[in-house]
């Protein structure tokens, strides 16, 4: 496998008053319709239910589906006289877990038109572009997608993933990928649609086709999973199932595509004096999507600091922010369990916090859905800071130190816990990390030793023994350049009923013992591993991905598809990828190491 390195180039510098003045639409000069899409997903006559083995494919085997995830572009319409209307800017991200499955296609030209036309991925030009160059909420940016391929290059045009089993056997994992310019998948639906007004037209994606069209997929004799390699007969028939399994039918009725515009917030409490913080990341990281109701401000980030320092915040002044974020640790907890007021002990390990402005959902099982709210929930938590938003707010004011501070960050001296939430969000946004042995490698100014590039190589090659690929498949859910999806996970641990993780917050028994996929940077410094912090070392959590994993019905499809324990990695694979793990540390925390 051949990967992607970047061209030796100097960090690049992105400044946030840039960042939020990226994209306005082109006004659309004369007469122009609109097109809306809604896509439904079906197997079969029911609709997709992203939960239990409950379908069946043309060979015998029980199936389920828990990712189905796909990019659409070169959305086409056919005229009466057999030419194409080809639609500018046609690209969209589907989603089935997020229920993410309407767009829309402006600019089009007002006709009869016969048929559409749509391709399940990206053009060469599209798929060879640099995706830290897309804006935070372009269907391609990988860390609003998931769908990048990482250092590799390229997207995922399609990833399909679930269980499977036949008989009563005990459930395995599929994690079928369709990527790569072979594996272009066009797709063409004979319909007349009428564009003299704007339109809305429902399509419907049968996943059962994609099993079980004109080439019959057995996951037993077929395999469980491909990543589009040249020739792979498996991807050959995944594309040839898919470019059949789409249609528009009539005794389907399309819901109504509401497409309610939601007006930019306005930032909030902005003094008369300010000054933006410049916000530094890699060249090659995806564009983050700050909140614009925060701006960065030098005022408001040096309010954050202190507050994140300040004993304060806890109830009885023993415990602050970064008491459980400890910076040699790379802002993680280096104790088992963090400890709160009176001692008292968590259940879970304190997750480190650096790179949050690319992070959705907070916490292990993502209960806080901003970092504003994620800020403010420890405090209130009896057993970590133990304190009221209303006892801050009066330890605040009656302080001679924070009247001036909240004036130059909010523009009034006044003191409120939404105040203290937007600093501290503030001052989070900004705990960057990107400069590690590993990232002056990929610019040419330091060399990986034959060890750690082995372990590069393992922790980004699929475990794909049916074709001959024997890597760690680490790059799954450690992918790309954050070196993590940010989702959640049931990884392999055996499931804690008095801790379900996901379940906790979403009650879905899919989310049965997920845990949210950390970042792998800074990993050799972040000890003890796992959300409870079971692992001292590097060395058990790849013992753990090695022999260790525990099957169950909500395991990860892409390591439910490997044999029962786990990968069974070599004593020289495993020395290998711990090595290149430990190349993956900011000098800015290693420093701080006594």
């Amino acid at each position: 496998m051949s990967f992607l390195f970047q061209p030796a180039r100097v960090l690049k510098s992105h400044v946030v008053t840039a960042l939020l003045a990226v994209m306005a639409a082109m006004p659309l000069s004369g007469e122009a319709s609109i097109l809306r899409i809604a896509v439904q997903h079906r197997v079969g006559d029911a609709p997709l239910m992203l939960d239990s083995l409950r379908y069946a494919n043309g060979a015998g085997e029980t199936f389920s589906v828990t990712r189905l995830s796909y990019l659409i572009s070169g959305l086409a319409l056919r005229r009466a006289d057999g030419s194409w209307f080809e639609v500018a800017d046609s690209t969209a991200w589907m989603n089935a877990a997020t229920h993410r499955v309407t767009t829309r296609f402006e600019g089009i030209i007002p006709d009869q038109y016969q048929a559409l036309r749509f391709r399940v991925g990206l053009d060469k030009t599209a798929n060879a572009s640099d995706p830290a160059q897309r804006a935070p909420d372009h269907p391609l940016n990988p860390n609003l997608n998931g769908l990048h391929w990482s250092w590799q290059g390229g997207y995922i045009f399609m990833a399909l993933e679930g269980m499977w089993r036949r008989g009563n056997d005990q459930p395995k994992g599929f994690a079928l990928h369709l990527a790569r310019d072979p594996f272009l998948t066009e797709v063409t639906i004979e319909k007349r649609i009428d564009l003299r007004k704007d339109a809305e037209e429902l399509l419907i994606l049968d996943v059962a086709a994609i099993f079980s069209g004109a080439k019959k997929i057995s996951f037993e004799k077929d395999g469980t999973t491909t990543h589009s390699k040249d020739g792979d007969p498996l991807a050959v028939a995944m594309r040839d199932n898919l470019s059949k399994a789409w249609s528009i039918r009539a005794d389907v009725i399309a819901p109504t595509v509401i497409e309610a515009v939601k007006p930019r917030p306005k930032p909030l409490y902005m003094p008369a004096k300010l000054t933006p913080y410049r916000f530094e990341m890699a060249a090659y990281f995806p564009m983050p999507d700050l909140p614009p109701d925060n701006p960065l401000l030098e005022e408001r980030v040096a309010l954050g600091d202190k507050l994140f320092h300040d004993n304060a915040l806890s109830l009885d002044g023993t415990v602050s922010c970064s008491s459980c974020h400890v910076t040699a640790a790379a802002l993680s907890d280096p104790r088992r369990f963090s400890i709160g007021i009176r001692a008292q002990s968590g259940n879970r390990n304190g997750m480190a916090i650096f790179n949050m402005a690319w992070k959705r959902e907070f916490f292990w099982d993502g209960r806080a859905p901003s970092l504003r709210a994620q800020t403010l929930m420890p405090i209130q938590d009896p057993r970590e800071m133990g304190e009221t938003p209303d006892g801050v707010v009066a330890k605040l004011r009656a302080s001679k130190d924070y009247a001036g501070a909240f004036e130059r960050a909010f523009g009034s001296p006044e003191i409120t816990s939404e105040k203290i939430g937007l600093a501290l969000e503030n001052f989070v946004l900004t705990l960057t990390s990107f400069d590690s042995k590993f990232d002056r490698s990929q610019r040419g100014v330091e060399k990986l030793t034959a060890d750690e590039e082995r372990g590069f190589l393992l922790f980004m090659t699929e475990r794909e023994p049916r074709l001959g690929s024997m890597g760690a498949d680490c790059f799954h859910c450690h992918g790309g350049a954050l070196f993590t999806d940010h989702q959640f996970r049931n990884n392999g641990l055996a499931i804690d009923e008095a801790d379900l993780g996901r379940a906790k917050v979403t009650k879905a028994a899919i989310d049965r013992g997920a845990f949210a996929t950390p970042s792998l940077r800074n990993v050799a410094l972040t000890a003890p591993y796992m959300h409870d912090g079971r692992f001292a070392t590097l060395e058990e959590v790849i013992d753990h991905y090695s022999e260790g994993v525990k099957r169950t019905d909500t395991l990860d499809p892409n390591l439910a598809k490997h044999p029962d324990g786990g990968l069974h990695l070599s004593a020289d694979d495993k020395r290998c990828l711990v090595a290149f793990l430990r190349t993956l540390s900011d000098g800015k925390f290693a420093s701080q190491k006594p």
